[in-house]
Parts: C-alpha cells; sequence; structure tokens
C-alpha cells in the first residue's frame, strides 16, 4: 500500500480557483490509473475526472469538463486538480485514490486519503 495525501483545499468564492495535490509517498506504478473523485455531505462520492500514470492520458466527467485539469509530477509522485470558474455546487471533500483500470466506480479504486475540503461561497 503506498499512503495518499491530498492536500489544497480551502474557501473560495464562486468563480475563483484551487489546485489540490495527492501526493504519494512511495513510488506510483506506470500501470495505475490516479483518480479524483468528491463527496458532498448526505450524497455518494463520485467520480471527478483521472489521469492514466504510464501516458499522462487524462479523463473527466461531463460535470466538471472544461472546469478542471488533472497533471501530475512523476518526480514528486504527486497528481494535481486544477479547478477554475468554481460553483457553490463543487463544495465537498475531494479525494484521490489508485486503481489498475480506468473507471468511474470508486469501488475500482483504492489507497483513499483522508480527503481535502472544498468550500465554494456563493
Amino acid at each position: 500500500q503506498v499512503p495518499l495525501e491530498e492536500s489544497g483545499g480551502g474557501l473560495v468564492q464562486a468563480g475563483g480557483s484551487l489546485r489540490l495535490s495527492c501526493a504519494a509517498s512511495g513510488r506510483i506504478f506506470s500501470s495505475w490509473v490516479m483518480g479524483w473523485f468528491r463527496q458532498a455531505p448526505g450524497k455518494a462520492r463520485e467520480f471527478v475526472g483521472a489521469i492514466r500514470w504510464s501516458t499522462g492520458r487524462t479523463y473527466y466527467s461531463d460535470t466538471v469538463k472544461g472546469r478542471v485539469t488533472i497533471s501530475k509530477d512523476s518526480p514528486k509522485h504527486t497528481v494535481y486538480l486544477q479547478m477554475d470558474s468554481l460553483k457553490p455546487e463543487d463544495t465537498a471533500v475531494y479525494f484521490c485514490a489508485r486503481s489498475t483500470e480506468l473507471s468511474t466506480q470508486p469501488g475500482a479504486y483504492s489507497g483513499w486519503g483522508q480527503g481535502t475540503q472544498v468550500t465554494v461561497s456563493s
């Protein structure tokens, strides 16, 4: 198990931006897909997007497409989630996790971090 730790959350006004980080304490294997999810109070965990570590190819949910960008820094074993044009409905705890397959389902992922809170005020 390679622990993952999210950071970078905070309080931001609608229309603002945040960059979240997901740092792995060890090597991220080329076969992994690193995913970002979010969970709002009382709601199910929702897929935000993912990046295939070997190729850097990214995938996004329709809900956030065009407003978020996932990138990676291989030497730092870190994945980033850049979020722009934030909306109050983006308020949630954001998590990263890893999988050996590209999936939008939380059950396909493991190594969940503690999450980082993002709050967008109107």
